[in-house]
């Protein structure tokens, strides 16, 4: 005899998150989702709960909010736009109610710190610190997309980190930042040594 196994809506839209991050379609490979989803969904539990946030809205909204890229490499440079539109078409498959989808489309269009957006709730920011705190501890997968997805050279890859590293710590609530002080510091010091000219 067979048994069912029920799986929640957020489980099921994680196995389907799960499932795209595995296609040869998705320019980022699979470690998008072991090196930076989980982790964000990760980060952003612990942030809603130390927070008072609305830890279901933060879990859906970690688990979607790159989902638009992964499935279309072409969406990557405005994935904050298209986010959103995917999440309202799953969820509201899913049955969510309205309210709820609005609010984790806010967190996803709200997230990136290279978009100036405001974040109006504190859903937004805990999506927003869990994103730049898996970045921040996540350094390998940041290397996998400059060196082999973008092809750049050692230098043009250790700026390019650099950078979004800075721009990830700076989106960061005081919160954020003093959990991840200690990371970014240690990470930050070691690319500036990499990226040095010193011979």
């Amino acid at each position: 005899m067979q048994t069912m196994v029920y799986r929640s809506p957020t489980e099921e839209i994680a196995a389907l998150v799960q499932e795209a991050c595995t296609r040869e379609t998705n320019c980022f490979g699979y470690g998008i989702w072991t090196h930076h989803i989980t982790q964000v969904v990760r980060w952003g539990r612990l942030l809603a709960r130390l927070c008072n946030a609305d830890e279901e809205v933060v879990v859906l909204a970690a688990l979607l909010h790159d989902y638009a890229a992964v499935k279309d490499e072409a969406l990557y440079a405005e994935h904050h736009i298209y986010g959103p539109l995917e999440a309202e078409r799953l969820l509201e498959q899913f049955g969510y109610p309205p309210e709820k989808i609005e609010a984790v489309k806010h967190c996803i269009a709200t997230h990136r710190a290279s978009v100036k957006a405001e974040r109006q709730s504190i859903e937004a920011q805990c999506l927003a610190d869990a994103d730049a705190m898996a970045h921040i501890e996540q350094v390998p997968s940041l290397m996998r997309m400059v060196y082999v997805e973008r092809g750049l050279s050692i230098d043009e890859g250790t700026r390019w980190v650099r950078a979004k590293l800075e721009r990830s710590w700076n989106k960061l609530s005081p919160l954020a930042q003093e959990m991840m002080r200690d990371k970014y510091e240690a990470v930050q010091s070691t690319l500036s040594v990499a990226g040095s000219d010193a011979a």
